[in-house]
């Protein structure tokens, strides 16, 4: 009977401690790995956080088919990018280029990279040094929406700026 209950009452001591909050851990490229949603507590909004990045300046900029040119609300976006890059000088960033599912991947991977450089380059002439940005291109192969129309498409032709 005794060994009943301490084995009950060890059961539900582990399952109260396995309940708490789990502590944030980062792997050596910065990624926060842990399972928590993030909450005022821990990252979101911090000064310099990609939290801070994605809700106070946008993280992507989006092109016409078969663009590269940056489009006017795109400017405004990679202006914003940069004042907050230039605040933050130690921050790093990829690039990525991305495009709609139409066209051979080989097509796309050459846009996509068109379109991280077109970023990257406005970033620059906007005061960020180049050594601070990388680029690379996925192509069509990581879609942001999944469909074959135009509204999943227009999603999918952009660049994104991601925190290193």
């Amino acid at each position: 009977m005794n060994l009943r209950f301490l084995s009950l009452l060890a059961g539900v001591l582990l399952l109260a401690a396995c309940a708490g909050n789990t502590p944030e851990s980062t792997t050596a490229t910065g990624t926060n790995t842990s399972t928590t949603p993030t909450t005022a507590t821990n990252t979101a909004g911090q000064p310099g956080s990609r939290e801070d990045f994605m809700k106070n300046v946008g993280d992507r900029v989006f092109f016409d088919y078969d663009k590269s040119d940056i489009k006017a609300e795109g400017r405004q976006v990679l202006q914003r990018q940069a004042d907050w890059l230039k605040k933050y000088p130690n921050v790093t960033v990829t690039v990525e280029g991305h495009c709609d599912e139409r066209g051979t991947r080989e097509y796309n991977l050459a846009l996509g990279e068109r379109r991280a450089t077109a970023a990257k380059k406005m970033l620059v002439a906007l005061g960020v040094p180049a050594a601070r940005i990388s680029t690379i291109s996925y192509g069509k192969e990581r879609p942001a929406v999944v469909g074959s129309n135009e509204a999943a498409w227009a999603q999918n032709r952009r660049a994104v700026t991601v925190i290193n």
